[in-house]
């Protein structure tokens, strides 16, 4: 790992089954390093599948009042004031600066129900499911799981049965519907021309303007996770619930490193392993759009 000096450091981080635990949805083992990373003044970016609804949730239970990327790269939101200048192509909504990356969530509905009737598998979308089903099947509070259904900009679905006929037959017909389909931990997710990888490409480059040297970190353990791994300067992927890596990734992005634990357990060792290496040279006190400390390689 190799970081200039005085690089301002960057996490950009998945969330379910990284951050969070994939069963539970628990950040307990992932807390140390966490709070070590935000004391210091390093921006933790959530880059998730999850709507806006449920990372807002998060963000207040954790602590985090950074930047975050919602539905696979729908939508980047930023705290209003958090950077010392206008974003370009962002709209005033609330308390935050959005940039819009994606579909209207209405138009990728009608598209699942189209490809869905020209194929002779089942294609169950989200929009199909009442708030009782998603909490049923996600395993979530009914609370949480009405945060699940308010999506903008991404329809989870999943495809039943999920042979690798029936796999193939949908990408391709996603891709000839001019669409993209990213496959998680649970769900597989339809969307526009938008990933969490030219989110995370857009976001650096605020960080960037306001701070000048950064070093980015990524981390992730899905399929759809690779867009946000090859935005990033050191990306490290985490094992699954059952000890394995999510298959093919490391030949997709060469430089990959690999969390030896799973879940938020690998995610604690993998940012305490940067963190016991770098050195906090800088902190600024005041408001978040001087955001944080600089920071060194000691390695």
């Amino acid at each position: 790992m190799i970081m200039k000096a005085k690089s301002q450091l960057i996490i950009y981080t998945d969330l379910d089954g990284t951050l969070l635990d994939h069963h539970s949805y628990e950040a307990v083992a992932s807390l140390p390093a966490l709070q070590t990373a935000l004391r210091c003044g390093v921006p933790v970016v959530f880059c998730s599948s999850k709507t806006r609804a449920e990372i807002e949730v998060l963000q207040h239970e954790l602590g985090v009042h950074h930047p975050f990327i919602v539905e696979n790269g729908g939508a980047v939101y930023v705290p209003s004031g958090y950077f010392p200048f206008e974003l370009e192509r962002s709209e005033d909504r609330e308390a935050y600066q959005v940039i819009e990356l994606g579909l209207p969530y209405e138009k990728l509905v009608t598209a699942l129900r189209l490809l869905r009737s020209h194929l002779p598998y089942r294609l169950a979308g989200f929009s199909d499911l009442t708030v009782e089903e998603v909490a049923v099947i996600c395993e979530l509070p009914l609370d949480k799981a009405r945060c699940a259904k308010a999506r903008e900009y991404d329809e989870p679905f999943r495809l039943l049965p999920p042979t690798p006929e029936a796999e193939r037959a949908v990408q391709q017909r996603i891709k000839q519907a001019g669409l993209q389909c990213s496959i998680g931990g649970r769900f597989w997710h339809l969307h526009g021309n938008n990933d969490k990888g030219g989110a995370i490409k857009l976001l650096s480059s605020f960080y960037r303007r306001a701070c000048g040297n950064i070093f980015t970190i990524g981390l992730g353990d899905s399929p759809n996770d690779a867009p946000l791994l090859k935005a990033v300067d050191w990306p490290v992927l985490v094992q699954r619930p059952n000890g394995a890596f999510a298959d093919g990734l490391e030949l997709q992005i060469p430089q990959l490193n690999f969390a030896q634990a799973s879940g938020p357990h690998g995610w604690n060792a993998a940012i305490s392993y940067v963190l016991n290496r770098i050195q906090a040279i800088d902190i600024s006190a005041g408001s978040a759009a001087a955001i944080g400390c600089a920071l060194k390689s000691q390695a």
